[in-house]
């Protein structure tokens, strides 16, 4: 079983990143070049270092990154992806022609797309419920409609015919769903009104937060992906599309509800994050600010180290190993190894 390991967080325009013996250093350096060490750890305990913007980091890192599969990420203030570092390609290119092979099959694709989006509109589902136990004094009639119909929607999604027909039920699953979110946020509900999903950009300071974990929580398949030896960029669902990581958008999917809309959740309902921390620009976004990213990146990182037992493997292992044991079962699916691909389910 691969060991958990963290993702180093850079955040800060003074960050300098270098590497010292065995450990990496990070340091913040002041406007007169007074530099102070602000952070360090064992470099066998760090698996992905994500910058935000483009920090410091020595040409000599960045060497060792590449040659000791360290994955490098480069993203916008607002999570955006705009470049990844990584060294010589590797895993099995039978793999990749294989994967590729099914990309172009509709009949085949679907055999992977299928159980995805029904594990997606599942763990969707589970979410609605857990709320409704949890709170059944605050729980609508409109959440138990959903869940049911959610429920109702998986029969048709496990026969869709086609990749079109999946992602019209794909498409109003997710309406569905959204469209009661709002009603699971229990705290300072009139400072967090969630509506509708915006993405591009995100309109209100609920769906700023859910685009900004979508990002990461993408940027963390698209790594377990190339760690197992598949391409991020060819998918079975996702139209491919130049510089669109489709399969980490295919497989992100069953993820979508367990490691980003309850973080988010609970950094509102926990009062993690406060109105304060959002500013809403001319154009209408709505970003962040320094101290909510701070604490989104510190309950995600949170979340990914606490334990679950693998619906299908039976086995226990923290959350941030999730994405990497579904690379690595959908590779085996690819080769021939199992029959089906077994996508994750909330239980």
């Amino acid at each position: 079983m691969k060991k958990h390991l963290n993702t180093l967080y850079i955040t800060s325009d003074d960050a300098f990143v270098h590497k010292e013996r065995e450990t990496f250093i990070v340091e913040l350096r002041d406007s007169e070049g007074n530099s102070k060490k602000a952070f360090q750890a064992p470099i066998h305990t760090i698996e992905n270092i994500v910058c935000f913007g483009f920090k410091a980091l020595t040409p000599q890192l960045m060497a060792f990154c590449a040659e000791n599969n360290v994955g490098v990420s480069y993203l916008t203030d607002t999570g955006k992806f705009l470049a990844r570092v990584y060294g010589a390609q590797k895993g099995n290119v039978l793999l990749r022609k294989a994967q590729y092979a099914i990309s172009e099959n509709e009949f085949e694709s679907l055999k992977i797309a299928r159980p995805i989006i029904a594990a997606k509109v599942s763990n969707y589902r589970y979410i609605l419920l857990r709320h409704q136990r949890n709170h059944p004094d605050n729980s609508s009639d409109a959440v138990s409609n959903s869940a049911e119909t959610l429920g109702s929607r998986l029969k048709n999604i496990k026969e869709a015919e086609t990749l079109d027909e999946l992602r019209g039920y794909e498409g109003e699953c997710a309406n569905l769903y959204f469209s009661v979110l709002s009603e699971l946020i229990t705290s300072q509900k009139e400072d967090f009104i969630f509506t509708r999903r915006s993405k591009r950009p995100p309109l209100d300071a609920a769906n700023a937060l859910l685009s900004f974990l979508y990002s990461i929580l993408a940027n963390d398949v698209r790594s377990a992906l190339e760690t197992v030896g598949l391409d991020p960029q060819v998918g079975f669902l996702h139209q491919l599309r130049s510089g669109r990581p489709s399969l980490a958008l295919d497989i992100m999917e069953e993820f979508r509800a367990y490691l980003g809309d309850r973080v988010m959740l609970n950094l509102i309902n926990l009062k993690q994050v406060a109105k304060k921390d959002f500013e809403i620009r001319e154009s209408g976004e709505v970003r962040m600010s320094d101290n909510a990213r701070k604490e989104l990146l510190t309950a995600y990182q949170k979340r990914k180290q606490e334990e679950i037992t693998h619906p299908f493997l039976g086995e226990k292992m923290t959350i941030g190993l999730l994405p990497h044991i579904q690379a690595q079962l959908l590779a085996r699916y690819i080769r021939g190894d199992m029959e089906t691909y077994p996508p994750f389910y909330l239980k």
